[in-house]
């Protein structure tokens, strides 16, 4: 069925999404998210459509609705899709169950995070660390939005040491730097960390 396919599934996230750094965010989660369904030998389409559709009403209905849901189901994707979905929002209160659902929750916050630490980089995500990651996880200025044992909390359910999880979002991102607009900044230093 077309409606599940990853080219299906970025349709639709378009067709309700129109901010380009959404859609970045989209892409970014959606690459974090085929790292880890090769390392745990998954299903990396379907990790992938997971990825794309997270966020679907995240900017035409803000007010924390489930509209989403709503439409994944009325289009017909896997209950598993759908449940991970709900389960990367805590305010729904959905149990995180399988692999797939774990890893969301772990990397939509993180890909979020090392994104704006890669923005204010001048090499941006090339030669990225996750000593670098952390020491602005620990600035609470620095993505003030971003929850900071949200990112703890992903990375223990998911059962990987934080320093590791964040090198695998750091490696998955980089792999799309030019597409996600992690590259170097023009005429930057290489050597800056």
């Amino acid at each position: 069925m077309d409606a599940i396919s990853r080219d299906g599934a970025w349709v639709l996230f378009c067709e309700w999404t129109e901010s380009d750094s959404l859609r970045k965010h989209a892409l970014a989660v959606e690459a974090a998210m085929r790292a880890y369904a090769g390392r745990f030998g998954e299903d990396e389409e379907l990790w992938a459509v997971t990825a794309l559709v997270h966020d679907l009403d995240y900017e035409r209905y803000p007010e924390l609705e489930t509209r989403a849901l709503k439409e994944l189901e009325r289009l017909g994707y896997p209950q598993e899709v759908i449940d991970a979905v709900a389960g990367h929002a805590d305010f729904l209160e959905v149990p995180r169950e399988t692999q797939m659902a774990k890893a969301l929750y772990a990397v939509d916050e993180m890909s979020g995070f090392v994104t704006a630490c890669a923005l204010v980089r001048p090499t941006g995500i090339e030669g990225m660390k996750p000593k670098s990651v952390r020491k602005k996880m620990k600035q609470p200025s620095f993505a003030a939005s971003v929850p900071r044992d949200q990112l703890e909390r992903g990375a223990e359910e998911l059962g990987i040491e934080m320093n590791e999880h964040i090198q695998v979002v750091i490696d998955a991102l980089a792999e799309h730097a030019d597409e996600l607009g992690l590259g170097p900044r023009e005429g930057a230093a290489t050597d800056a960390e």
